[in-house]
């Protein structure tokens, strides 16, 4: 983005972080590049005085806060810090360096044919991530698009709202920019992800000639045009000028999803690989980081008064990273006896199968192989045994899907021994098991190699027969996710990973049969729904996505959004 100086006008510091140039502005406020007191660089946008007091743009502000809040992906800038109860209105974001595809094709002129279409594919890529969070951007457009190192970023989602929001408007304008608001939305009708999948073609089309994908002129002459004549794709390759028309047809019916965009692009190798999309990161205006480091306005950062109090102790799952644990889980075909993996009370990781690598797993090892102990041989109970259940706080109903999850299960490759449950997870969870010897299994149909039906993930504490006093409630929720991205309103995968949390279950307390040492048993997808964005979508079934299933055991506490993984596991589905 370009970065001009600051001016006499501008504040020194917002909030706790210096600033040190603008980025930008727009029609609600100015962003700022800001450098937090740790001294990462953060895009700080501010909302403008004048409008401060119209109850509109407030709501859009923080709608645009709570989306990107809520919107973990890799195409978009994760929320850093914001202010929103009181003036100065702002929030911050992580700091994507890198021109707009406006600013670049502005410079450069149109993108070759094959550039357009890397492109094309990251930033359905990208809107799709964003969808499965039941959001639509509802202002795709060039100068909304950052053509960062990594990939193209999708930023200002001051008017994205999720589904069944009520839409907000200006003096009865539909949302968006005229030139890439889709005609149904033009004519009065909600943006859906159809209005998305019209931005990308008309925000291509500019990329693919360097025009305005209906022209210029007064806005109402651009709408016009964009209901009722076709898109500007003169001189652009025959194929991919067919895909533009097909996104920016003016029946939202008919145009393609995202999965199918995505296939007709045949993309075969990374966009940051592609030398013009290289060469495209020098049209933007680089960052005098060196200059600003010491020379930046407030510095050093003084903390206000609040902030120099005692902070309590850090609590909530989502927060801690604590000693790494694995979890083995046998995997059993139709009518096979259900084998158990047992995590020991050290936190180490025990049995084969699983994600049995990690530092706690490791440190068991380097210290003679430690084995698991019952709770009395150790002269107490497990961590945070009181015995008074009513301590603890009620757990929250579900967990949010507000986190990237990076955990892939991986069955072995002999297609018997995955069938058993053999394979391993990607990475250690991030905290300790409950104490007392937690244990989980997983077990599936497979009819003539065909998925059944549903599967069965149970859930046990193997000491809690052993006679100790219950210790307080500790709440667990599992999650399964499919080997790809599902497209929420069709039920069909994605041609991508899936770093989705997933379909997960309602939080249940490890210790229900603490007495009888039973098992807690939760059957997929009966028991699982995902929860995004304020909506709810009830789990595929299993034969929408053949491969290696991924299944992660999450530590709830009283707050949707605190949870921190226990365990990792997977089956094969087909």
């Amino acid at each position: 983005m370009p970065v001009e100086a600051l001016r006499d006008v501008d504040p020194a510091q917002i909030g706790a972080h210096a600033l040190l140039a603008r980025l930008g502005a727009g029609g609600m406020g100015q962003v700022y590049l800001g450098r937090s007191p740790g001294g990462r660089l953060v895009a700080v946008k501010v909302i403008r005085d004048e409008i401060t007091g119209h109850p509109e743009a407030l709501a859009r502000f923080r709608r645009e806060a709570e989306t990107v809040r809520a919107v973990r992906s890799a195409y978009t800038a994760n929320l850093i810090d914001a202010s929103l109860a009181a003036a100065p209105y702002w929030l911050a974001t992580e700091y994507v360096a890198g021109p707009t595809l406006g600013h670049a094709v502005a410079e450069r002129g149109g993108l070759p044919a094959d550039t357009c279409r890397r492109l094309f594919a990251a930033l359905a890529e990208g809107l799709a991530s964003v969808h499965a969070y039941g959001v639509t951007h509802r202002d795709l457009k060039p100068q909304n698009v950052i053509l960062g190192a990594q990939g193209p970023q999708l930023i200002d989602f001051g008017i994205a709202r999720g589904v069944g929001e009520t839409a907000l408007t200006q003096d009865g304008q539909a949302p968006g920019t005229p030139g890439y608001t889709a005609p149904e939305v033009l004519l009065g009708a909600e943006a859906g992800a159809a209005a998305d999948v019209f931005a990308l073609g008309a925000t291509l089309a500019y990329a693919a000639t360097g025009r305005p994908p209906f022209g210029t002129g007064v806005a109402t002459t651009v709408s016009y045009r964009a209901v009722h004549e076709p898109v500007d794709v003169a001189g652009v390759e025959p194929a991919l000028a067919g895909l533009i028309e097909a996104c920016v047809a003016k029946d939202p019916v008919v145009r393609p999803g995202l999965r199918e965009v995505i296939a007709r692009c045949g993309v075969r190798d990374a966009l940051i690989d592609d030398p013009v999309y290289l060469g495209l990161g020098a049209l933007g205006e680089a960052v005098p980081v060196h200059e600003m480091r010491t020379q930046g306005p407030g510095y050093p950062y003084v903390p206000t008064a609040a902030e120099q109090q005692p902070a309590p102790a850090a609590r909530g799952a989502g927060l801690r990273r604590g000693a790494v644990v694995g979890a083995g889980v046998a995997v059993a075909v139709a009518l096979a006896l259900t084998a158990w993996k047992l995590i020991p009370f050290d936190g180490s990781a025990g049995g084969s199968g699983g994600n049995s690598g990690g530092a706690a797993a490791r440190d068991g090892a380097d210290k003679g192989g430690a084995t698991a102990t019952p709770p009395a041989a150790q002269g107490g109970q497990p961590p945070g045994a009181t015995g008074s259940k009513g301590a603890a706080k009620p757990p929250a109903e579900y967990i949010d899907n507000n986190q990237i999850s990076r955990y892939v299960w991986s069955g072995s490759p002999d297609l018997d021994l995955a069938v058993q449950g053999v394979g391993q997870c990607n990475q250690p969870a991030e905290e300790k098991s409950p104490g007392a010897g937690f244990q989980s299994a997983v077990s599936t149909t497979s009819v003539n190699g065909k998925p059944g039906k549903s599967a069965s993930v149970k859930m046990r504490i193997k000491y809690a027969e052993m006679g100790q006093s219950a210790p307080d409630p500790y709440y667990v929720s599992v999650a399964v996710k499919s080997p790809h991205d599902i497209e929420p309103s069709t039920g069909k995968p994605f041609p991508m990973d899936n770093r989705a949390v997933g379909y997960t279950s309602k939080p249940v307390d490890i210790y229900t049969h603490w007495k009888s040492g039973g098992d807690v048993t939760l059957t997929y997808p009966d028991d699982f729904t995902m929860h995004a964005a304020g909506k709810t979508w009830p789990a595929v079934p299993l034969s929408a996505d053949p491969g290696d299933w991924t299944v992660v055991f999450y530590h709830v506490e009283d707050d949707p959004t605190k949870y921190a993984s226990i365990a990792c596991s997977g089956f094969r589905v087909g």
